[in-house]
């Protein structure tokens, strides 16, 4: 059975995860997450469950608030990841309350919502740390990282992204918190063909490189990530910032401080920003690692 975290701890204003199973510190359940994005209470299933278990985690889950009124289950086991309604309405699209700010999310179309909750205190730090500064967010998605520098005052935000529509979500999400889009600009380029477009809205105070692990054709991050980090030279002002993301639970903390000692000496690593206390993980490292980063050429 899972247990909940106690309701009178959780703000159902703001969305959250509330439960991580996929961090396997719960051997019978790491097959399962659990999503408040309210006003739906998303399962997520990486395996098949019975429907006995299901009818029982929403005889819970509609005890944790009042404000629920969809409970879904999305199956990732499944061809297309389809979701399906398991209690109260219909719902497709709704908005996602993150630190004030606000995000279109869309279910069962496509295997991810739109925002990713373990990047949840990434975004925080990004917001406190984008005043007056002109700010690169690669492999930018739907540009969660962009509306929160923008509401942190950054002077410009450039969103880079081979993927086309991902872009245009973005677009609808800064429009969504009312942010001037003449502060933003949208690059649906491949990066790693794309510098030369990139450096002309540079140089950048703050980088942010969040990318996939692995997309067939695209990506493969343990070969690609030195690609990106021996550009960085190029991109950055002194003293500028650069926030390092790593989502690979077969990569830890170390392969990236590998990396950059080996690509760019020049950047001095400062610490690593912790994911929310719910992603608990049985083996450290395997998580989402966000890593935080000051380019220092002269020093």
């Amino acid at each position: 059975m899972i247990e909940y975290i106690a309701t009178n701890t959780l703000d159902f204003n703001e969305s959250q995860r509330l439960f991580h199973g996929r961090g396997h510190a719960y051997p019978a359940l790491s097959h399962v997450n659990v999503d408040w994005l309210a006003p739906v209470i998303l399962i997520t299933l990486y395996q098949e469950v019975s429907a006995d278990w299901l009818t029982e985690q929403v005889a819970q889950l509609q005890k944790l608030t009042d404000k629920c009124q969809s409970i879904q289950v999305q199956y990732r086991c499944r061809k297309f990841a389809p979701c399906q309604l398991l209690w109260g309405k219909e719902i497709t699209h709704l908005t996602a309350v993150e630190h004030g700010l606000k995000y279109h999310i869309q279910l069962g179309k496509a295997q991810n919502s739109g925002l990713f909750l373990d990047m949840r205190n990434g975004r925080q730090w990004v917001q406190t740390h984008s005043d007056n500064k002109r700010v690169l967010n690669l492999f930018a998605y739907t540009c969660a990282f962009s509306v929160a520098a923008i509401a942190g005052g950054a002077s410009k935000v450039v969103n880079v992204d081979m993927s086309k529509s991902s872009l245009s979500k973005g677009r609808e999400n800064h429009r969504l918190n009312q942010q001037d889009l003449n502060k933003v600009a949208f690059e649906g380029v491949d990066i790693f063909k794309s510098y030369g477009r990139l450096k002309k809205h540079g140089p950048y105070q703050l980088l942010i490189a969040d990318p996939p692990s692995f997309q067939k054709g695209s990506v493969d991050i343990a070969k690609d990530y030195k690609k990106i980090i021996r550009r960085l030279p190029e991109l950055m002002s002194d003293q500028g910032d650069i926030l390092l993301c790593l989502n690979s639970p077969e990569l830890s903390d170390a392969f990236l401080l590998a990396e950059v000692a080996r690509e760019c000496p020049a950047c001095e690593f400062q610490y690593q920003i912790e994911t929310p206390s719910v992603f608990k993980e049985a083996h450290l490292g395997k998580g989402l690692k966000c890593l935080y980063f000051i380019y220092k050429p002269t020093s």
